[in-house]
Parts: structure tokens; C-alpha cells; sequence
């Protein structure tokens, strides 16, 4: 986490992770500018790198390998990932609409959002076809076609050169799965217009070679689920249609008053729009001063001009670099199998030997973004206090707690309970405090999160939440910044908290060395509170959400954990629990898994019952990549003190994660009849619930002995 020297004082906004964006991040991570708060918004936790598309298409490249991974290049720059897409502009108040979240202020912004190959004004192509762009959902629905079995019948819109590696690309990649393939291109006008005579023969060769069919003046008229129809009446069969053809902006970018007729997005020979502090760049943007079609190498080559005139705009003004793009480029052609075609200045070359160029080149441009965070800061000084260590940073969330041997001797003089979820006042009011120190550079999931963990331990004894109050740390920041962040912050609070039936009631903020944020939850139970100290042998555990969150932000603050895992967890640390807390009402007893671990927490639950408990390890529901992380040593900073409760338990990949601290964890109840049919009924509504073992009579000396089978 970015730890700035200077108060933050300016809002930077990069709309989109598209390739000069993910440049920019990446340069800003080897200098940023201090006092700037840096904002990226993008749909998803990756950005499809376009030049390997053809390859990830055809069989070369795995997912991961197309995927410039946001989450961890937003870590290295310090930046905050918002995953959502773009709206809108509100250029008088500088404000951006997105989806699921507040709007985000800023002071300078940019744009980066590409261009959509959909084609709203064709027939039956929103619901039967898929766009060529954006990259990530044409990648996710080409995966999904590959899992079909039987002859294959493909059609392209478009016959220009992206349409051409397309249909090369998924012929050969359709012929190594031995699946029988009709493949069909079709061009409104001429085919390959775009390059010269000895390129476009080479392109018809490779179409014989993989037998596709290249219709030219031959324009769709609708398409159906089953055939594309065109307008002279001839029907192609196709069960998996994709446009290639032409350049669409975003429709919301039109709506903004920075786009022209066209919807592209003007900019100078410095990137900037129409308006101050707004810049634009890649396939939405239209360069006035030197118009130049839509190509990957001009976004790339945007990179570092915009990097310098950002931080210029953001500090002292002045000194703006000049974006001059070339004449000509280096075009190279995938052709299905490890081979391409390279052309410029009227030169043209094939064979396998451009295709390890044009490999050379991808691979470089993603290996840049793969550079690890192994350290954070300066070491320890020397000499120093007997016990000091020079390990990783803290963790957040939950991974921050005093741990349970600790806490337990500090409130009770002897190792053993901790004590109930929330404090039970006279009639069935119960109240709870938590707060969590930053785990994710949004304010607004943090927020999201916090509220979550907080509302846990009101839901964990079977009461109605009633009324919150927050206390929310800002990192040091001017006034503006401040507004903005707790304009956000109480944006989210009130979002969970009215959905939760609670209203937030008041709060205090202050600013600080970090974010941090809390809340104290009141709530009211109608009978009698579910405390801890019902669970009856027999009795089955129920988990309503999977384990592994400590592991994952931990890998995530290391720059170990995949951006698709990251977000998973996010989003499953954010699920409220009110309907999960409702199927449990009849629970003997009941906790949420937080800081303690999972083990942690059925020993709390054991030893305050007088039961013990056994766990079944492969019943146990985990999160992706958790496994993964933890078999390559990642752990929270809480986790070596949670192991200390249970000893003699295997130390596994697994094993670990039962003592890997929660946050936003599940709701951990004993049921003593139809475990089975509450799990089922959690499942329809959205839990990975499971049951992950039972309370057994095998108490030993008072230590709520547990079990791992």
C-alpha cells in the first residue's frame, strides 16, 4: 500500500485498463507523484492483452497469459481498482458515474475504454452474436463454445484483418479439438483492404489451407440462432457468430459532450479533449492533429506521453510532451498455427520464424507487468528491541486482530473463551463494535466489507439489526479529497446498512495514518439470543460461506494472488448474511468465522458448550486460489498465533487454511435437525454453504476438544 509522504490533494481518474493505461500504471508504479490519489475504473479484475488474442484463440496462450492482471499492477502503483464500467461524465461537477458505486470525483482524468464490434442495428446480433471487442467477454464466450462437442459451424462479420486472424485462429484451434468445422467469413464490401497485394494472397492461401469460405459483397441481414441470413437471401449455418467489422464507440461516451458525430473522442497532438484536465487515448480517442486508423501499436506508443502529461496537469501545469504517432506500422498477421504474416513499407514476409517475432514481441510487452513486490520498504533498523523482526507488512482486515491466545488472557487472566458474538442488553438488544484497518485501496468496498463484518456478529445471535454509527480514519488528504472519500464511504454504509434493515445514525471521522473503518452495530431479538453456548452432540456445523480470505489478501498484498481470485473474494467477504441468519433461526448455537480462523471459532463455540467438535477437511468450502496460495507459503500475519490453539494438526496446504483469518466470514451454527435441507435452502438463496462436520460429547479437560478427519 502506498504510504505518501505529502497530504493526498488531487484526484487522478484513469476510465478503462486498456493497454496505455496499463502503461501508465505501470511507469507510475516506478514513479509516482506524491500527494495524487490515483483511480482505476475498469469492468474487471483483468485487461485481454489484444496482440495475444489470436493466439489465446487458436490454442498458444492460456487465459492468464492474454490477462494483464489490474489488481496487482493497481497494488505496485499504489492505485485504487474500482470494478465497474464507466456511465457517464459529469464534467461541471467532475464526477463519473459507475455502475454498483457512488460516482468518483476527480480533478484529472483520462480515457481508455476501447471500442465495441457490436452491432445493436443488426437483427438477432445482441442476442445470438458475440463482439469481437470488447476482448474479455469474446474470450469468455469462445471458452465456453469450446466446451460443445460435435460438428462446428462459425461465422465472421467482417473480412478486414482482425476478422481474418479470427477465423484462422479458431479453424485451427477447432481442428486440434477434432471437431469437424464449417467456417464462413463474411464482407459487406472487399476483404483486406487494409493491406497490399502480397499480404492479402497470403491470407487467401491460409483460407484454403484451413478451408474457410470468404463471402465478399455479401451483407447479414439478421441472424438467428441457428444461420446468418443475408440480404440477397442465402443462409449460412452458424451455431457461433462474432463481429469483426468496423469501430463503434461506447454509447455512453457519446452522451459525455467529448465525443464528435462519430462518438470517437477528439484529442490534440497532447491527448487532451475539448475539456481541462481530460484526456483520452486508444481506439475511443481520434487523434485530429494526425488521423491514423485504429491500431494496438498507437495506444502503446500513447503510454509515455500521457504518463508525463498527467503528472504535469496534476502538479505545475506546464511542460507538456507532444504525441507525434508514425506514418507506418509493423502489422503482423497471425495465421492459425504458429506461423504469421509481416508487413511494412510494401514488405511482406510468412513462416513460423515471424510467428516467434511476433511472440518475442507480445510476450515482452505482458512480461513488464508481471515484475513482483517481494519487498516493502526498508528493512529494520540495527541495533534494535530484543523480538523485533523484519517480516512482511500487517495484514488488513481481520488478519490484523490480537490474536485469541493473547486476547483471551487479557479479558479473562487464563487461556480459554473469548467471549459471545455481541453484548446482550436488557430486553433482547444486542450491540457489537468491529473495524477493520485497509485491506483494498477502495474506500467503497472496504466500506462494503466492514459494514458486512460488522452486521456479523448482530446476525450470529439470531437479532434484527437496528441502528449503526461509524468511525471512519482517512489517510491524511485536503479537505476536497476528504469529501470525496467520506461521500463514498457513507454512500456504501448507508447502501448495506438500509438493506440490512438498519439505519446509520451517526459517526466520526477523523484523518490518520491509513483508511480505516468501523462500525457499532445495535439489534434486536425477538426470542431468546443464539449465544455459544447451546451446541449439543449430535448437532451438525453448518458454514454458510467458504474459508480463505486471510490468504488471498495477504497474497494479494504480495503481489501473489490472481486479480480474478482477488475479486472473487471481495465479492463473497461483501455478501450480506440477514437471509443466511434467517435459515439458521433455529440454530443451538452460533458465531461468525472471523480473525480467530475457523478453528479459532468451533473451539470458542466447543469449549463455551462443554462439546467437542470433529471437522471434515474436504467438507470444508474454500475459496479460489486459496489452495494455491497457501501451497506456495502465503499466509496473514494473524494465522501463526491461531495455530497455536490447536497443536499436533497436520501442517498441510489445507490444514493451514482451517487457521487462516476471516474476514466478512460465514456464519458458523450447530443444527440439531435437518442440517441438509437448511444447507439446500441456503444454496438456492446464494450461500456456499456446507456441512463441515458435527459436535461430538469428547470434551477433555476442558479444552472443547476438536477433531480434523
Amino acid at each position: 500500500m502506498q504510504n505518501p509522504t505529502l497530504p493526498l490533494t488531487q484526484d487522478l481518474v484513469l476510465i478503462g485498463g486498456g493497454h496505455t493505461h496499463a502503461l501508465v500504471l505501470h511507469k507510475w508504479a516506478m514513479d509516482p507523484l506524491p500527494g495524487a490519489r490515483v483511480t482505476v475504473i475498469n469492468p474487471g479484475p483483468t485487461a485481454p492483452y489484444s496482440g495475444m488474442l489470436p493466439g489465446y484463440v487458436a490454442g498458444h496462450y492460456t487465459r492468464d497469459e492474454l490477462n494483464i492482471d489490474l489488481v496487482r499492477l493497481a497494488r505496485k502503483a499504489g492505485a485504487r481498482l474500482v470494478i465497474g464500467y464507466a456511465t457517464g461524465i459529469d464534467l461541471e461537477a467532475r464526477r463519473i458515474q459507475v455502475t454498483d458505486g457512488p460516482d468518483i470525483g476527480f480533478d484529472v482524468a483520462a480515457i481508455d475504454v476501447g471500442i465495441t464490434s457490436a452491432m445493436p442495428d443488426l437483427p438477432g446480433f445482441s442476442e445470438h452474436g458475440v463482439p469481437a471487442k470488447p476482448l474479455g467477454r469474446f474470450a469468455e464466450r469462445w471458452s465456453d463454445y469450446l466446451q460443445g462437442a460435435g460438428p462446428a459451424r462459425v461465422a465472421v462479420l467482417g473480412g478486414g484483418v482482425a476478422g481474418a486472424e479470427l477465423v484462422l485462429a479458431m479453424a485451427h484451434r477447432l481442428k486440434s479439438e477434432g471437431r469437424q468445422a464449417t467456417l464462413t467469413v463474411i464482407e459487406r464490401d472487399k476483404a483486406f483492404t487494409a493491406i497490399g497485394d502480397i499480404a492479402e494472397k497470403r491470407l487467401r492461401e491460409a483460407f484454403k489451407r484451413y478451408g474457410v469460405e470468404l463471402l465478399e459483397g455479401a451483407r447479414p441481414e439478421k441472424i438467428t440462432g441457428d444461420d446468418v441470413v443475408l440480404a440477397d437471401g442465402r443462409v449460412v449455418e452458424a451455431d457461433f457468430v462474432t463481429g469483426a467489422a468496423g469501430a463503434k464507440p461506447h454509447d455512453w461516451v457519446a452522451e459525455t459532450g467529448l465525443a464528435n458525430e462519430a462518438g470517437f473522442i477528439p484529442v490534440d497532438n497532447r491527448l487532451r479533449t475539448l475539456e481541462p484536465g481530460i484526456f483520452a487515448v486508444g481506439d475511443c480517442a481520434q487523434m485530429t492533429h494526425a488521423p491514423r486508423p485504429k491500431a494496438g501499436v498507437y495506444a502503446v506508443r500513447q503510454a509515455p506521453v500521457l504518463y508525463t502529461n498527467l503528472r504535469e496537469t496534476l502538479s505545475t501545469g506546464t511542460g507538456l510532451k507532444e504525441y507525434v504517432p508514425q506514418d507506418d506500422y509493423l502489422k503482423l498477421i497471425s495465421l492459425g498455427e504458429k506461423s504469421a504474416l509481416a508487413e511494412r513499407f510494401g514488405i511482406t514476409l510468412a513462416g513460423p520464424l515471424m510467428w516467434r517475432w511476433k511472440d518475442q514481441i507480445d510476450t515482452k510487452f505482458m512480461t513488464q507487468f508481471d515484475a513482483s513486490m517481494k519487498t516493502f520498504g526498508p528493512a529494520l533498523p540495527w541495533p534494535r528491541a530484543k523480538g523485533s523482526r523484519v517480516e512482511k507488512p500487517l495484514c488488513g482486515g481481520c488478519g490484523a486482530k490480537v490474536g485469541m491466545p493473547a486476547l483471551a488472557r487479557a479479558l479473562h487472566g487464563r487461556e480459554g473463551v473469548v467471549g459471545d458474538d455481541a453484548g446482550v442488553l436488557p430486553g433482547g438488544q444486542v450491540i457489537s463494535t468491529d473495524h477493520l484497518r485497509a485491506m483494498v485501496l477502495d474506500p467503497v468496498v472496504q466500506t462494503r466489507v466492514a459494514a458486512v463484518h460488522a452486521l456479523g456478529d448482530v446476525w450470529a445471535m439470531g437479532a434484527k439489526p437496528q441502528a449503526a454509527v461509524s468511525t471512519v480514519i482517512l489517510p491524511e488528504q485536503s479537505p476536497e479529497l476528504a469529501e470525496r472519500a467520506l461521500s463514498e464511504i457513507h454512500a456504501a454504509a448507508r447502501e448495506v446498512m438500509e438493506a440490512a434493515g438498519a439505519e446509520v445514525v451517526g459517526g466520526h471521522s477523523t484523518l490518520g495514518a491509513e483508511l480505516t473503518i468501523g462500525f457499532t452495530v445495535t439489534g434486536l431479538c425477538e426470542g431468546t439470543p443464539i449465544t455459544l453456548d447451546g451446541a449439543k452432540p449430535g448437532d451438525a456445523l453448518v458454514l454458510t460461506k467458504p474459508i480463505g480470505s486471510g490468504v488471498i489478501l495477504a497474497g494479494e498484498m504480495m503481489a501473489e494472488a490472481k486479480g480474478e481470485d482477488v475479486e472473487a473474494a471481495l465479492r463473497i467477504m461483501m455478501q450480506p448474511q440477514g437471509v443466511a441468519a434467517r435459515h439458521l433461526g433455529k440454530a443451538h448455537a452460533m458465531t461468525d468465522v472471523t480473525g480467530f480462523g475457523l478453528v479459532g471459532h468451533v473451539l470458542n463455540m466447543t469449549q463455551t458448550s462443554g462439546v467437542g467438535a470433529e471437522i471434515t477437511l474436504d467438507s470444508v468450502p474454500v475459496m479460489p486460489g486459496a489452495i494455491a496460495l497457501s501451497a506456495r507459503g502465503v499466509r496473514s500475519s494473524l494465522f501463526a498465533e491461531n495455530r497455536l490453539v490447536l497443536p499436533g494438526v497436520p501442517e498441510t496446504d489445507r490444514h493451514d487454511l482451517l487457521f487462516d483469518p476471516q474476514t466478512g466470514g460465514g456464519l458458523l451454527a450447530a443444527i440439531g435437525t435437518d442440517a441438509e435441507g437448511v444447507v439446500e435452502a441456503l444454496r438456492e438463496d446464494g450461500f456456499e454453504a456446507a456441512v463441515i462436520g458435527r459436535v461430538t460429547d469428547r470434551m477433555l479437560d476442558g479444552t472443547g476438544q476438536i477433531e480434523i478427519v
